[in-house]
C-alpha cells in the first residue's frame, strides 16, 4: 500500500492522506509545482523547499526532446541531473504532443508528431513513454492517454477513450521498475456516462493511483465538476486522486472538497510571469497604475519572502523595468501562496473545520478589502 487516508470531513468528500514514494511521503491533499524541463521557471529547488514544495512535476515531452532522456540517465536520473531529492511525477507527454506539436497524428501504434524545436519527426508510443519515465527515475510515471479538444463529438470522444485503454494496458505491460508507481489516467470527455465506465475499466488493471484527465480545456467551471463528482466516487480509498491541470485557487478548494489529492497547474508560475499575483483577497495585476506608490506588501496576510521584504511598488517597477528579478519575486510568491493554501486545507480537514475554512476563503474574496 503507497497511500494512507489520515483524516476525513464529516460532511464533504475532502480528506488528507499520506503518499509513500520511493524519495518520501507526500501529504495530500498536495499542489506540484511544475517543473516541465527539469526546472520550475526562475526557482532553485532549495527555494522550493523553504515554501513548502514536497513534490514537482516534470514532463515526458519536453524531456525526451531536449536534452534526451538517455543523457539525463548517464548522468544519474533527473533527480541527480537538477539535484532535487524529493518526489517527483512526470506527464507521459500526451497532453503536450495535442498542444504543441507543429504536427501530429494519432495512430493506434502512437503518436507521430514534428518537434515544436526544431520540427524533427518522432513517435511516441505507449512502451516509449514508459521507457523515457523509467530512464529519468520518475517516483509518479504516468500512462500514455489521448487528448481530445473541447467540444467533441461522442464518437470522437468513445474512440479516443478507448484508445487510452489500449495504451494503458500496454503501459502496464512496459512498466518494469516497480519500485516506480504508475498511475492511469480517466478520460472520457464531457460524458458522465463515459467517464464513470472508463474509470471501471481502469480500475480492473492494477495501477498505483488514478488520474482524472482531459479536464480544464475550456469547458464551464459547472461541467468541470460534474465529470469529476462522475469518476471520484468510484475511485476506492486506499488509491490516490490526481486531478490534472486543475489551477485556480478556487478550483482548487471546489475540488478537495470532492476528494482530489492531487494538483498540477502552470498558473501560478506563468502568471507571476505575466504580472498576475494570487492572494487571499483575490488577485492582483502588479503592472496596474494604482501601485505605483502602493508601499504594502501583494498581501498583508502572506509570509513568503517576498511579502516580507518588497512593496508592490518596487516589484511594479521591477516589472514594468522588465528585470528578471521581477519574475523571481513573484513566483515565489504565488507559489508559496499555493502550497499555503494547501497546508491550510489539510489543517482545517484534520480539525474538522474544512466547511468554515471554505466559507471564509470565498468570503475574503467577495470583500476584497487589500486590492
Amino acid at each position: 500500500m503507497t497511500f494512507k487516508e489520515t483524516a476525513r470531513c464529516p460532511y464533504s468528500r475532502a480528506r488528507t492522506g499520506v503518499f509513500y514514494t520511493r524519495h518520501g511521503p507526500i501529504e495530500t491533499p498536495c499542489f506540484m509545482p511544475v517543473g516541465t524541463q527539469g526546472s520550475v521557471k526562475s526557482l532553485t529547488p532549495g527555494e522550493l523547499l523553504e515554501m513548502g514544495a514536497q513534490i514537482i512535476l516534470g514532463n515526458t515531452y519536453h524531456l525526451y526532446l531536449r536534452p534526451g532522456h538517455e543523457l539525463i540517465k548517464e548522468l544519474g536520473g533527473l533527480h541527480r541531473f537538477m539535484n532535487w531529492h524529493r518526489p517527483i511525477l512526470t506527464d507521459s507527454g500526451g497532453f503536450q504532443v495535442y498542444s504543441l506539436a507543429s504536427f501530429r497524428k494519432i495512430e493506434e501504434e502512437g503518436a507521430i508528431f514534428r518537434s515544436h524545436i526544431d520540427g524533427s519527426l518522432h513517435r511516441l508510443t505507449p512502451e516509449l513513454a514508459i521507457e523515457v519515465q523509467e530512464a529519468l527515475g520518475s517516483d509518479i510515471m504516468m500512462v500514455l492517454d489521448t487528448c481530445i479538444p473541447y467540444p467533441s463529438t461522442p464518437k470522437d470522444t468513445e474512440e479516443a477513450t478507448a484508445l487510452t485503454t489500449r495504451w494503458a494496458k500496454r503501459c502496464l505491460k512496459a512498466w518494469r521498475k516497480k519500485e516506480l508507481l504508475l498511475f492511469a489516467i480517466v478520460q472520457g470527455g464531457m460524458s458522465k456516462g463515459l467517464r464513470r465506465r472508463h474509470t471501471e475499466e481502469l480500475l480492473e488493471l492494477e495501477f498505483s493511483g488514478y488520474a482524472l484527465g482531459g479536464l480544464s480545456v475550456g469547458e464551464p467551471k459547472e461541467l468541470l465538476f460534474e465529470m469529476i463528482e462522475a469518476s471520484r466516487p468510484l475511485i476506492p480509498s486506499e488509491f490516490p486522486c490526481y486531478a490534472m491541470g486543475i489551477g485556480t485557487p478556487e478550483d482548487l478548494v471546489e475540488c478537495v472538497h470532492l476528494g482530489i489529492d492531487m494538483f498540477d497547474c502552470v498558473m501560478p508560475t506563468r502568471n507571476a510571469r505575466n504580472g498576475m499575483l494570487f492572494t487571499s483577497f483575490g488577485h492582483i495585476v502588479i503592472k496596474n497604475a494604482r501601485y505605483k506608490e502602493d508601499q504594502g506588501p501583494v498581501d498583508p496576510d502572506c509570509n513568503c519572502y517576498t511579502c516580507r521584504n518588497y512593496s508592490r511598488a518596487y516589484l511594479r517597477h521591477l516589472f514594468m523595468a522588465r528585470e528578471l528579478l521581477a519574475y523571481r519575486l513573484n513566483t515565489i510568491h504565488n507559489l508559496h501562496y499555493y502550497l499555503k493554501l494547501m497546508e491550510e486545507m489539510r489543517t482545517a480537514i484534520k480539525n474538522g473545520s474544512f466547511l468554515e475554512f471554505k466559507k471564509d476563503f470565498y468570503a475574503k474574496r467577495h470583500n476584497k478589502i487589500s486590492i
